[in-house]
């Protein structure tokens, strides 16, 4: 699986609280760390992607 955040981001920070291992907060928004999600971090991405108020997580 892989991730990416679009520059619809707010910065909100809800990604990165929910899948820290994932998520990080750049300069100005949110920013994916891992090139490819690992298995056991599937479910939070996908909650995080649910839960961002703006939508800007893309599952690819």
């Amino acid at each position: 699986m892989k991730v990416r955040i679009e520059d619809t981001c707010t910065a909100c920070g809800l990604c990165v609280d929910t899948c820290p291992d994932v998520f990080e907060m750049g300069e100005d928004i949110a920013q994916v760390i891992v090139d490819e999600v690992p298995a056991e971090y599937a479910d939070a991405v996908q909650q995080a992607a649910d839960e961002c108020p703006v939508e800007a997580i893309v599952i690819e």
